[in-house]
């Protein structure tokens, strides 16, 4: 994609603010019109700027009314959004120049532009965002990660899915601490290709696989499970949305670790899966962010 005077173009941004209240509305309000959304409180204010982007420009018209449909809701005013073409060269120095080393537990994630040393006893992942999200930064990555850390001490797996892998970073925490096959996939063939990138940099390249999927739709994820892990940081909707075909590719004792929901958005989310016999194991919440840890029932035993 290419913007002005011929500038490639990763994606587009969408900004506005809204008071915390609303920050639930109005994030559910940009699901079919984003990748991904973030929310980030503004210094020495009491308003909360929703931070969305965008792999295509976004419909005007479709954006103003679910903003319009999401003030009514609030009872507030319609924000005035600033929507921005993010340049890919940008996006990469952007990611050196503000990325620093993130801990979440025993995992610490760096840029390749890092010196420094990592915290004694920690497992350390190198990680370049280019033009494919996940840093660790946000708190949906680091609530996943918070969850791989607890589970390490009790788990012992051999399959893992990282469905919506993004840069990869959840599934190579995962192949890094169980050193198990793992396979990445994401709807975006840029992430995946960075993705891979970042398996060889760390390397993990015999442990990891990325493939390009939407949803559970590539036939490698079935080929490669039932997996005793799967984790899931996307969005409500799409954790919704997929229940079904999660818990039918979970293993019997299986564990998923589901993120990218606002703590408004979990009773829906937590529904979902425990139509599927999922049952909640552990809740993890930063931010307003929560992590799910759900788990599929083991197989019981045939008595005699």
């Amino acid at each position: 994609m290419t913007g002005p005077r011929g500038s490639v173009i990763a994606g587009w941004r969408i900004e506005f603010e809204v008071p915390e209240r609303a920050l639930a509305v109005f994030a559910a309000a940009l699901d079919g019109l984003a990748e991904a959304v973030a929310t980030v409180e503004v210094a020495g204010s009491c308003a909360w700027r929703v931070e969305a982007f965008a792999n295509q420009a976004p419909d005007p018209a479709g954006l103003a009314l679910a903003l319009e449909l999401a003030a009514a809701a609030s009872g507030l005013p319609v924000p005035a959004p600033s929507i921005h073409a993010v340049p890919a060269i940008d996006w990469v120095a952007a990611n050196y120049r503000e990325f620093p080393p993130v801990q979440a537990g025993r995992y610490f994630i760096h840029g390749s532009h890092w010196r420094g040393s990592s915290p004694p006893g920690s497992i350390q992942l190198r990680i370049d965002a280019a033009t494919a999200f996940g840093s660790g930064e946000h708190a949906t990555t680091r609530g996943c990660l918070l969850a791989l850390d607890r589970l390490q001490r009790r788990l012992r797996l051999r399959h893992v899915l990282d469905l919506g892998c993004g840069t990869g970073i959840l599934g190579l925490a995962a192949a890094r601490t169980w050193h198990c096959p793992t396979l990445g996939v994401d709807i975006d063939p840029v992430a995946v290709k960075v993705a891979g990138a970042n398996a060889r940099a760390n390397g993990l390249a015999r442990w990891v696989r990325m493939a390009v999927s939407r949803g559970f739709a590539n036939p490698a994820i079935r080929r490669r499970g039932p997996y005793d892990l799967i984790l899931a940081n996307v969005l409500a909707r799409p954790l919704m949305r997929l229940a079904r075909p999660l818990a039918r590719r979970l293993a019997p004792g299986g564990h998923a670790v589901l993120s990218g929901l606002l703590a408004s958005q979990e009773r829906q989310v937590l529904a979902a899966q425990r139509m599927q016999g999922l049952t909640l194991q552990t809740r993890i919440a930063i931010d307003g962010w929560h992590t799910l840890v759900v788990r599929r029932a083991p197989r019981r035993l045939r008595a005699d």
